[in-house]
């Protein structure tokens, strides 16, 4: 007996593996905001109730209160970019707005292009938590794990959004050539 799997079925997989993902980040994003909200203006113990990095952030906040409000707004801001660019593409799954006769399209480009400059936001802001980071281990705190934080991978984002800018252009030739054959037809 052979099992063949079709393409409808792995974008089905995709798009509940988006959602589950998309979930995970809108909870990490409203922990880090809800948390840094109790900390500054409630009670300063609510550094306690960060799941990652607590020991590192509570040190730093003991140490500086504006250096604490500096990266956890850093940390917010990766975290809420990445929740934008998995509902993204939850929205493309739910739209339909791709046509599989035509693949180039506008809708497509602008797709790619709104990922491409997010994933630049994340490594942009990911490696200013890293350089912020340093700063502190030089005036004698604890070095940072960027992953307690989720600031890690800067390298790899940037990577990510020169790719899916080459592919955003690659999609605007085949718009061209499409709309140029449609034309000759």
């Amino acid at each position: 007996m052979e099992i063949k799997i079709t393409t409808n079925q792995i974008l089905k997989v995709l798009e509940i593996l988006s959602w589950i993902i998309f979930i995970g980040l809108c909870v990490e994003a409203g922990g880090i905001l809800v948390n840094t909200f109790i900390t500054l203006f409630i009670t300063p113990n609510g550094v306690v109730n960060f799941w990652k990095g607590k020991e590192y952030l509570s040190n730093l906040y003991q140490y500086d209160y504006g250096y604490f409000m500096v990266v956890t707004i850093i940390m917010s801001i990766v975290a809420i970019l990445k929740a934008i660019m998995f509902y993204l593409i939850i929205k493309l799954f739910l739209n339909k707005n791709l046509d599989f006769y035509n693949p180039f399209s506008l809708e497509l480009k602008q797709f790619i292009s709104k990922l491409s400059y997010l994933a630049l936001g994340i490594g942009l802001f990911s490696i200013s938590g890293d350089k912020y980071s340093e700063l502190f281990s030089k005036q004698g705190l604890q070095a940072v794990n960027l992953q307690l934080l989720n600031l890690e991978g800067a390298d790899v984002w940037l990577f990510m959004a020169v790719i899916l800018f080459i592919i955003s252009h690659v999609v605007k030739k085949g718009i061209e050539i499409q709309t140029e054959n449609d034309l000759t037809i």
